[in-house]
């Protein structure tokens, strides 16, 4: 049963690791502008073959960026902008660009009109560097933008159409080009498009629910048996093997859970706003593995140093958890547009807590009980034995 066990937890955890923390290749990212600009972060926008990259500066909110459109036309304009009051083209503060009859790039601010007019304006912020560059096939808006604090996390949105006498016209709306908005977020990376996630949103979501579950649920649950369970004299030593089970695949959803951590940290390497949630993950999996390896040096029952043994390995365990359901909710706010699922832990941790309550009040009934029964039976043999003793002496 252990050997079976076993191979089931390595499979499942090879399993987990192979699905979801497996690179996908991002065309973004590999990317050459001309003039060997670099940005640390990209996403490619799923709708018009378009990509942003960009460089925040929170210091003083400052964003470098270069937005790309792939396969643009002498015949049509390309367009990047940002809209705090909703997604959709009226209203917001846009870049637009276009290549003039000579075949240079000519680019302009505008905001845009709720008649979708987009002539040359200035934007509610500024933009201190703009220009434009058409290469092999690919026009690109290059620009520094001063943002205001509703800008660093709002919606975006991107739009091609055609030139009418060299001038932008009306581009089309429907097919892609009425689903080409989303949000942004410059500070975490985080990227929407028409309500539906990116892959790096959805590894993201993916890799909260694996550590939800696995550090916040299971290890909780194995926890909660190996305190309680055990003191029930019926339930043999099957407490034991349930710990075991919910402790090891705890451990196992987790190790693909970090996994994909670290894979969303190495793919994102200007982005340090989740640095304590990333610090906090790699102690947690430390001290999970340190807990799975002291499995392998337990000692028996009897053994002098168990006593040690158990106050570490209670220690660690107990430690682990609570940097966990820590960690967890700090995952929780990086997730913000998923505040549900933090609603939802919250209720499996009230839930869980309200069951380690009456355990707990259960438990010491039982010791207690038992206790006073012993001392009753230890008490009654010592008169009975006082009292054999009387009558032999007689």
């Amino acid at each position: 049963m252990e050997k079976s066990l076993t191979a089931t937890v390595l499979f499942s955890c090879t399993l987990l690791i192979s699905l979801f923390v497996s690179s996908s290749a991002q065309t973004c990212k590999n990317y050459t502008f001309s003039g060997n600009q670099t940005y640390s972060t990209c996403t490619n926008l799923l709708q018009l073959n378009c990509s942003l990259h960009w460089n925040y500066y929170p210091s003083n909110m400052t964003a470098d960026i270069a937005f790309r459109k792939n396969g643009a036309t002498t015949s049509n304009w390309i367009a990047w902008a940002l809209n705090p009051s909703g997604q959709q083209m009226a209203g917001s503060q846009a870049l637009v660009a276009y290549l003039r009859s000579d075949g240079t790039p000519y680019t302009y601010t505008t905001q845009v009109g709720q008649r979708g007019s987009i002539v040359a304006g200035n934007l509610s912020f500024e933009v201190p560097n703009l220009t434009a560059d058409n290469t092999g096939g690919d026009m690109t808006i290059f620009a520094t933008l001063k943002l205001t604090s509703n800008l660093v996390s709002t919606s975006q949105v991107w739009q091609e159409g055609p030139l009418s006498g060299g001038t932008p016209s009306q581009h089309a709306l429907t097919g892609e080009n009425g689903q080409s908005v989303g949000t942004l977020n410059f500070a975490t990376g985080s990227v929407t498009s028409t309500g539906v996630s990116s892959p790096k949103d959805r590894k993201r979501n993916v890799h909260g629910v694996l550590n939800a579950v696995s550090w916040g649920i299971l290890m909780p649950v194995g926890i909660i048996i190996a305190r309680y369970l055990k003191v029930f004299k019926s339930v043999g030593p099957a407490w034991f093997y349930l710990h075991a089970v919910c402790q090891t695949s705890g451990y196992a959803v987790g190790v693909a859970g970090w996994a994909t951590g670290m894979k969303l940290g190495s793919d994102s390497p200007g982005i340090t706003t989740y640095k304590t949630h990333r610090n906090l993950g790699i102690t947690i999996f430390a001290l999970g593995t340190l807990q799975v390896l002291a499995l392998l040096l337990r000692p028996k029952p009897d053994h002098k140093y168990r006593l040690y043994w158990n106050i570490y390995h209670h220690t660690i365990g107990y430690t682990t958890v609570i940097l966990s359901i820590f960690n967890i909710f700090e995952g929780f706010d990086a997730l913000d547009r998923e505040k549900n699922w933090k609603k939802a832990y919250i209720g499996v941790l009230i839930f869980l807590g309200s069951v380690a309550v009456v355990l707990e009040a259960v438990t010491w009934m039982i010791v207690i009980k038992r206790k006073k029964t012993a001392s009753s039976d230890k008490h009654a043999n010592g008169v009975n034995g006082y009292g054999s003793r009387v009558q032999q002496t007689a």
